[in-house]
């Protein structure tokens, strides 16, 4: 069996990338990643749940790391057991596409992005804005809208 990469070997590999961001951009990149696997490469990055808060999509597991922090970095204590080096060369390069075409853009303006796309505003379908809501952005939501794009 194939190993998957986890939502935190993909963070991690970001913040190395990167340096530090904050959390909310962080978020939101380890979604687009997800969401362009999902259409170029036919699989999903990782099993982790994405689901549709109020400040736009947040993974639960990536957020019980850096819960209360601004921002993280390739040194910050919270990387325990991740491990970049799991991800393919596939992997690896839909990460760093995803990090060349929304990696400048800060996370207040990725959060908007999100805000008008179809998977984060039908996850949160009946939800007032500012609400908080746990309800999954599903895969084929991302699937189906980034792969029309």
């Amino acid at each position: 069996m194939l190993y998957m990469a986890t939502v935190v070997d993909v963070a991690k590999y970001i913040v190395d990338k990167c340096g530090e961001v904050d959390t909310w951009k962080l978020q939101k990149l380890v979604y687009y990643c997800q969401a362009w696997s999902l259409v170029w490469d036919e699989k999903p990055l990782f099993n982790s749940r994405i689901e549709a808060w109020a400040n736009g999509p947040v993974c639960p597991d990536l957020f019980a790391l850096h819960k209360g922090m601004f921002a993280v970095g390739p040194q910050t204590p919270i990387w325990d057991g991740a491990n970049p080096d799991t991800l393919t060369e596939s992997e690896r390069e839909t990460i760093d596409a995803v990090l060349r075409d929304y990696g400048s853009m800060p996370g207040y303006e990725l959060r908007e992005l999100t805000h008008l796309e179809d998977p984060w505003k039908l996850a949160r379908t009946g939800v007032q804005d500012m609400d908080n809501c746990s309800n999954e952005i599903t895969r084929d939501s991302m699937r189906l809208y980034y792969g029309a794009l």
